[in-house]
C-alpha cells in the first residue's frame, strides 16, 4: 500500500456501505489505493450487502455541513467527490460550502439516483437541486445510462444517446461529463468523457457478471488523480484502468452473486 499523504488529501461525501463494497469505504480504499489521504463526510448509513439494502438513516442536513466545515477548515484537500446525497437540502448545504472556498476545488460527482430495481433514490426536489446547485460547481459528473436518462429526461440507451445526454449536461453548466455505457449489450464496454474542447472515447473488453461499488471506485479514483494534479483525461484513462483491475480480482460472497471488488495494494 502506498503511504498517503497529505498534502494530497481528497474528501468523499457519501453513503456508508456495511458490507465494505461501495460508497465512503469503497472511496477511502481507492484513496489510499493511489496513495492519497483521504477524508469523508457521511450522508446516510445503510444497511447493505450484494443481496439488497435492508436500512438507510439518512444524516441531518445540520450534521452533514459540520462534517463538511470541519475537514475544509483544516484539511488540504485538494479534490472532493460526491455520491449519495440524501435530499434537497443536503444538497444546498453542500453547494453553499463549497461556494465559499477561496481556491476553487476539482469537484466529482457521482450521481447516485438510480436503485438496481430501476427505483428512483433521491425525490423532484433533491433532482432539482442536484441539477442548478450542485452540476454546474463539477469538474466531472460520472453517470451511468440510467442516471444519465434521469438527470436529462432523455433516453439513453446506446453511444449516440450517450453523446447527446452529455451534451445537455454541459448545457447544465458541468465542466465535464463522463457517460459510462457499463450497461450496454455486447463484448466492449466504452465510455465517453465529453468537455468544452470535445470528446473522447474509454473502450475495454466487457467483462462478464455483475459487481458491487464499480461507480463508486471509479469517481473516487478519478478524484484521486485530480487531487494529486493530473490532467482530467489522465485521471479518466487510470481510473478506468484501476477498476478493471479490481473486478478482474474480484471475489464472490458467501450468499449473493454478484462479486465484490478487491482492491490492489498499490495504484497508478
Amino acid at each position: 500500500m502506498k503511504t498517503a499523504k497529505l498534502d494530497t488529501c481528497a474528501l468523499t461525501i457519501a453513503g456508508s456501505d456495511s458490507c465494505g463494497g461501495a460508497g465512503i469505504q469503497a472511496d477511502l480504499k481507492t484513496f489510499s489505493a493511489f496513495g492519497v489521504y483521504g477524508a469523508s463526510v457521511l450522508s446516510a448509513i445503510t444497511a447493505q450487502n450484494t443481496l439488497g439494502v435492508t436500512s438507510v438513516q439518512r444524516v441531518t442536513g445540520a450534521n452533514l455541513e459540520a462534517q463538511l466545515v470541519a475537514v475544509l477548515e483544516d484539511l488540504p484537500v485538494r479534490a472532493i467527490k460526491t455520491g449519495m446525497l440524501p435530499d434537497a437540502a443536503a444538497i444546498g448545504r453542500i453547494a453553499s460550502q463549497l461556494a465559499k472556498q477561496r481556491r476553487a476545488v476539482p469537484l466529482v460527482v457521482d450521481p447516485v439516483l438510480v436503485a438496481t430495481s430501476g427505483s428512483l433514490l433521491v425525490g423532484k426536489t433533491a433532482l432539482a437541486a442536484l441539477r442548478k446547485q450542485l452540476l454546474p460547481l463539477t469538474r466531472v459528473v460520472t453517470p451511468n445510462l440510467a442516471e444519465a436518462a434521469v438527470l436529462t429526461g432523455r433516453k439513453v440507451t446506446s453511444i449516440r444517446e450517450m453523446e447527446d445526454a452529455g451534451r445537455a449536461l454541459l448545457d447544465l453548466g458541468c465542466g465535464a461529463v463522463l457517460v459510462k455505457g457499463g450497461h450496454l449489450t455486447g463484448r466492449k464496454m466504452t465510455d465517453l468523457l465529453l468537455t468544452s474542447r470535445g470528446m473522447e472515447r474509454y473502450s475495454h473488453a466487457a467483462l462478464p457478471g455483475q459487481y458491487h461499488g464499480t461507480g463508486c471506485t471509479l469517481s473516487a479514483a478519478i478524484t484521486a488523480g485530480l487531487a494529486k494534479g493530473e490532467t482530467l483525461e489522465a485521471a479518466v484513462q487510470a481510473a478506468i484502468e484501476f477498476v478493471q483491475g479490481c473486478i478482474r480480482r474480484s471475489r464472490r460472497p458467501l450468499k449473493g452473486t454478484i462479486r465484490l471488488l478487491e482492491w490492489p495494494k498499490t495504484a497508478g
